[in-house]
């Protein structure tokens, strides 16, 4: 006779068949449209401004530098040459940012991108971001897909509607390797054995990104100075923690209940709002064991009841940089009817044996 959690594994295991495998598959086929869409539009904006190279590639089936959002929204970063003539400098001023200041005894003329650096030395993340949308427009109006894809307007980012279905965003960005932030400086906790020694070694010598895109925390700011700062990120070293073990299809599970039952008015929760829950799942369970598909029912579990907990108390840390509120600018209302759905699909989970059926 089966035990109780064998049940609910195969349960699982028929939910990833029937649910997970194609969503996954329904994604990938966008991917592979999207990337096609926004190679030719790149490669129009290289011809103008040999400045912007394209950086959208394939490695063994995944495009580098493309991040899913959602089933029908993605994320590329155009990598930028040339940061070395740049100080980073995270000062804690604006949370989650940073700045690129030129290096002292570094001449203007001595960058890449001279025309971009503010009077007081700063690489402007907005000018960049503004000369680069320019080039999109332009390169939107002369490739051969002209017809299926329009730069979104009413924003200072570079936003793509491809086939009237998907958005696309695509981020210039600097690659920042062999540092680390001062802002995510608490990372790892010592009494913590998740992540091991070696992980942790990987992570910050991997690095992070810095990008230029709008923030929550810079529309409260009156200075125009803010403008010039970078978004930091860390998608990579996020995906590169989530690799052992069922934690990827743990995620995967909890990305398809997501869309299926928690997308809801004001995106209060998102696939990145899973994504850093199962970072703090990870830490709360270190062991390998914890991470068996016997488990996999408890783990979804918790994640779902953190998730819970943080909607009602209106907060949810950033996993590297806690000072960030991944709810920061969402309504009250909003996270009150999430954590409402949430409890409802939880509950449903917990004392329904075949929740999978419907779910």
């Amino acid at each position: 006779m089966l035990s109780p959690s064998s049940k609910f594994v195969m349960q699982l295991n028929k939910y990833v068949g029937e649910k997970v495998i194609p969503r996954k598959t329904s994604i990938y086929k966008a991917v592979r449209d999207i990337s096609k869409v926004v190679t030719e539009v790149l490669r129009e904006v290289e011809v103008q401004e040999p400045r912007f190279i394209s950086s959208l590639n394939e490695v063994n089936g995944r495009f580098e530098g493309l991040t899913v959002v959602s089933a029908t929204e993605f994320e590329v970063v155009l990598y930028l040459n040339q940061m070395g003539v740049f100080n980073f400098v995270d000062d804690g001023g604006t949370p989650g940012c940073a700045v690129l200041k030129l290096s002292d005894g570094r001449k203007r003329s001595m960058s890449l991108w001279v025309e971009f650096i503010t009077a007081s030395g700063y690489l402007s993340a907005r000018k960049i971001r503004s000369r680069f949308q320019a080039l999109v427009s332009q390169a939107c109006e002369k490739c051969t897909c002209k017809d299926f894809v329009k730069l979104l307007p009413d924003s200072s980012e570079v936003k793509l509607r491809i086939r009237d279905k998907y958005i696309v965003h695509i981020v210039p960005a600097f690659r920042c390797q062999g540092i680390w932030p001062r802002s995510a400086s608490q990372w790892p906790l010592s009494h913590y054995p998740w992540p091991n020694p070696q992980q942790i070694n990987d992570v910050k010598n991997e690095g992070f990104n810095i990008l230029s895109k709008e923030s929550i925390y810079m529309k409260d700011k009156q200075a125009s100075s803010e403008g010039d700062s970078w978004v930091m990120s860390f998608c990579e070293a996020e995906d590169r923690l989530l690799q052992d073990g069922s934690r990827r299809k743990c995620l995967s599970l909890l990305k398809t209940l997501r869309d299926r039952h928690l997308d809801l008015p004001g995106q209060p929760v998102t696939n990145y709002t899973m994504k850093t829950l199962m970072l703090y799942e990870c830490e709360k369970h270190p062991r390998e064991l914890d991470w068996d598909e016997l488990c996999l029912g408890d783990r979804l579990n918790g994640v779902l009841l953190q998730l819970i907990s943080c909607l009602q108390c209106r907060k949810c840390p950033h996993y590297f940089n806690p000072n960030v509120d991944l709810f920061k600018g969402k309504s009250t209302q909003c996270l009150d009817n999430a954590a409402k759905q949430c409890w409802r699909l939880t509950r449903e989970l917990l004392i329904n044996s075949r929740s999978l059926e419907k779910l």
